[in-house]
């Protein structure tokens, strides 16, 4: 027996090298995606390279007693798992052969290198007896002959087991699903994977007790080099799920894998085989397992919503994925939402039942008419009934009350009906990010501080993204909290520095905060960047009144009152034009103008609105604000 274990060593074979001091498997040098048990399962094999690994070896020596997983489903998987980063078959297998009801034989040859601590002087260096099937090797950098045992091989196990063990068995309450591979070999199947991935976020997001991190903060590490611990310090979460995804035929396959995030340790895996018309159904079964893996609460409504039966036309489903996609990446680009828009009619022309679809075009109909694509009223009577046909379809799904929230905040100015919306949403998802932020703004709005800020916080601990960002500038903006307005716009900025509103919500803080000089430089911005929205220039005329120029500030407001003759700019806006230069009877005549044709603007910015100030104290705004219930 060998009284020293040498530094390190590599066990080589094929394409593939393992570095067992320091628990890597790479290829060419690249370090794998391949973590805890897995990893353990492929280091004793190797240690047996040409032997017979029953499984009850692998249970002793990797799986300890107090294992709260099923010891056959992970064998299973962990082996699964192995041979999908060996790019190795069960059927045809070049490393692992798997013999039925006994265990495992790793076939293909082994090199093992190993290096040695320079030795003492007087000790001898004695050879010792390889592991059947591994070849000795020696290492170009050292003379003396590497020495590998299975004592090695037992150590490194031994050492991945002790550092992978929980020092703890309690429930893991955050998790975040890293982009799935693609490992279909078709570039042209990312969309695939991508939907995948969200489809599981927003599975998973409705596990009332779970907290899941957006799918807008975890796709900026699709193929990351970062690893899984650092990870989850960006994201502040327990654990992390990843996997893959091919597709093939008319099959598809999931394999997911469950890692606690501050160790680094794997605790679960699975691989789904399934038809494509039930990749709805597939979806559900994955979410649900992580969900049972991480000792979430699920109630038996959540259980049932998981757990989903209906099938979908898999070219329908394909054409939703795609809409999906174009409209959450680009919800501010009309011509992305207008291809979505188109995406989801064909998704619903394939498959008339998907409730998905038919959810997603409504909330195409609401975007196009933020954005001034689409005409206000044709535009809510299409999204409102796109969007009660999906509620008739599956009452279950989330973005459709967010979405009807929204038609009752800014189509209809029902605020309770809105919050109403919002609040079925957030029970249906607690983890929808997109429906905490709608509910954010409506609360800041309404003057519900302390409400608002609760809700912005549950914001940023589910998405780290632009979404997120730019709802902080808004509802700083409603709450008129202008230090904490320039703070926010500033980091939202630094993500999206072209997004002409963000660089109006920063001029607005520096306004509000007294910094003129700076606010006019950031209204001058956006007045450039929005390509002639008269609004920035408004703001502009507003600061440089505020500055003492009000000649300047007339000129502007003139222009734009000479300019808005014989077009189609908003009631609102030229209230603002009015306010700004003094002649408040004309102001009031368009505030009563938008307020007849419940225009966006007034139920967007009316409350905290910084060009209508010098009208708040007249008696005519105050009956507007009782009128809106807004006071």
């Amino acid at each position: 027996m060998p009284t020293s274990i040498p530094a390190a060593c590599v066990l080589r074979f094929g394409d593939f090298e393992l570095d067992v001091r320091t628990a890597e498997l790479r290829k060419h040098g690249v370090r794998l995606r391949l973590q805890g048990q897995p990893l353990q399962v492929l280091a004793a094999l190797l240690n047996r390279a040409g032997d017979v690994v029953t499984r009850e070896e692998l249970r002793a020596q990797i799986w300890p007693p107090d294992t709260f997983v099923d010891f056959e489903h992970s064998l299973h998987n962990a082996i699964a798992r192995v041979r999908e980063v060996l790019n190795d078959s069960a059927e045809t297998p070049r490393y692992i052969e798997t013999l039925p009801r006994r265990g495992y034989r790793f076939i293909a040859p082994v090199d093992a290198v190993g290096i040695q601590s320079e030795s003492r002087p007087g000790q001898s260096e004695q050879p010792h007896e390889l592991p059947a099937g591994v070849r000795h090797t020696k290492s170009r950098k050292f003379v003396a002959a590497a020495i590998v045992t299975p004592i090695l091989i037992g150590f490194a196990i031994w050492l991945l087991r002790a550092s992978s063990r929980p020092t703890t068995a309690s429930p893991l309450n955050s998790i975040a699903v890293l982009p799935l591979a693609n490992l279909s070999g078709d570039p042209s199947e990312e969309f695939f994977a991508d939907g995948m991935t969200d489809q599981l976020i927003t599975d998973l997001a409705k596990v009332n007790s779970l907290r899941v991190i957006s799918r807008t903060s975890v796709m900026p590490y699709k193929g990351t080099k970062k690893g899984l611990p650092e990870i989850a310090r960006d994201l502040n979460v327990d654990a992390i799920v990843e996997g893959s995804v091919v597709r093939s035929g008319q099959r598809v396959r999931i394999t997911a894998q469950l890692l606690q995030a501050r160790t680094d340790r794997h605790l679960w895996a699975e691989t789904y085989d399934r038809d494509l018309g039930d990749v709805l159904k597939l979806q559900g079964e994955v979410a649900g397992a992580i969900a049972q893996q991480v000792r979430a609460q699920v109630t038996p409504q959540q259980q049932a919503k998981l757990h989903r039966t209906y099938t979908v036309n898999p070219a329908a489903y394909d054409a939703y994925l795609k809409g999906h996609l174009y409209f959450t990446t680009e919800f501010t680009k009309p011509d992305s939402l207008r291809k979505a828009q188109h995406l989801f009619q064909e998704a619903i022309q394939k498959d008339p039942n998907f409730a998905l679809a038919y959810s997603g075009l409504g909330c195409s109909y609401l975007y196009l008419a933020y954005a001034g694509a689409l005409q206000k009223e044709p535009a809510y009577q299409a999204a409102k009934k796109q969007l009660a046909k999906a509620m008739m379809l599956d009452d279950g799904i989330g973005e459709v009350y967010a979405a009807l929230g929204e038609l009752n905040w800014h189509f209809e100015w029902d605020w309770d009906a809105a919050e109403r919306a919002f609040n079925r949403a957030i029970t249906l998802a607690p983890s929808y990010s997109c429906a905490h932020e709608v509910r954010a703004g409506l609360l800041a709005f309404r003057g519900r501080r302390a409400e608002a800020l609760a809700e912005l916080a549950k914001v940023q601990q589910l998405d780290y993204s632009f979404s997120s960002a730019l709802t902080e500038s808004a509802t700083y903006y409603l709450l008129r909290n202008y230090p904490r307005l320039i703070e926010a716009s500033k980091r939202a900025l630094l993500l999206e520095v072209d997004y002409w509103p963000l660089h109006c919500y920063l001029g607005a803080g520096y306004e509000g905060t007294g910094n003129l000089q700076e606010a006019i430089s950031e209204y001058q911005k956006a007045s450039e960047m929005s390509h002639g929205d008269p609004g920035p220039a408004v703001a502009l005329a507003h600061v440089y009144s505020a500055a003492g120029r009000k000649a300047t500030a007339e000129q502007i407001l003139r222009d734009l009152e000479r300019k808005s003759k014989g077009t189609s700019t908003s009631p609102y806006t030229m209230a603002t034009i009015y306010a700004g230069l003094g002649e408040n009877d004309k102001a009031f005549e368009f505030l009563e103008k938008a307020y007849s044709e419940k225009s966006f603007e007034m139920s967007e910015s009316l409350t905290s609105d910084l060009l209508l100030d010098n009208l708040r104290p007249d008696s005519r705004f105050q009956s507007l604000l009782r009128r809106m219930d807004l006071n």
